[in-house]
């Protein structure tokens, strides 16, 4: 199914999807893809990090990589570094704090959502996505 929000293929958005679960960073990478995403997948928050170049070691050398990153979405609970911390350090990097991130979560607790959005996260969503949550992404992501 294709959404109609993404029209050309020249101007896919990229994300870079986190999540220490193989099926449900396959699961997003599936839906983002099926609405014409180009999809980067990391399965915890320090991967993340260094493919957004923000490890202290490799603070400009994959620059190249951050501007080609139209969004993160990552998962809330993972272990080493939480969605919530990952979060701040993309809000906190100078490249980086203007790319929209969306934190997930299969618990819908009030006090981690509001937390999330007041350290900049464009939107909470809860798991498992469904495509009409993707769609909501990938329209906020060509508007």
């Amino acid at each position: 199914m294709e959404f109609s929000c993404v029209t050309s293929s020249s101007s896919k958005p990229h994300v870079l999807a986190v999540d220490d679960n193989l099926v449900d960073r396959k699961l997003v990478e599936m839906l983002l893809k099926k609405s014409s995403c180009k999809v980067t997948t990391a399965e915890n928050g320090l991967r993340a990090l260094e493919y957004l170049g923000l490890v202290d070691e490799q603070e400009n050398s994959l620059e190249s990589n951050e501007s080609k990153v139209s969004m993160v979405i990552t998962d809330y609970c993972m272990p080493g570094m939480t969605g919530y911390e990952l979060l701040k350090k993309i809000k906190e990097s100078s490249t980086t704090k203007g790319v929209p991130v969306v934190v997930m979560s299969s618990e819908n607790i009030p006090t981690r959502i509001n937390k999330c959005l007041e350290e900049g996260a464009q939107m909470f969503m809860l798991k498992p996505l469904k495509p009409s949550d993707v769609q909501k992404l990938t329209c906020n992501l060509v508007n």
